[in-house]
């Protein structure tokens, strides 16, 4: 999962023509290092997603902008667009996250 370093990346990233999973999270955060444990095999079983992640505290403006009240938060894009985001309340097991997943393929 590569990490977004910039707003402009950001940008660059959500704009594809491809959809791609923009993963917001923290260092301090202990149910993002959990989802870490697992994610690699479900990133690995959905290719069809780009994967990304970006430290929340970094860039608020970004997390306030796309409503990302917790962490960790998925939010999936496409042409500049977001079309879904699991909060980070219901991304707590595999079973959260590729449930959320497969109803937005």
């Amino acid at each position: 999962m590569e990490n977004i370093q910039s707003q402009e990346k950001f940008e660059q990233v959500i704009s594809s023509e491809k959809p791609v999973i923009v993963k917001f999270e923290a260092g301090w955060c202990p149910d993002c290092k959990r989802l870490d444990m697992f994610i690699g095999d479900i990133i690995e079983e959905n290719q069809q997603f780009t994967w990304y992640q970006i430290d929340r505290d970094q860039f608020p403006e970004l997390a306030d902008q796309y409503q990302v009240m917790g962490i960790p938060s998925l939010l999936i894009f496409q042409n500049g667009e977001k079309l879904a985001h699991l909060h980070s309340a219901n991304a707590k097991t595999p079973e959260e996250v590729t449930a959320f997943l497969e109803e937005n393929k």
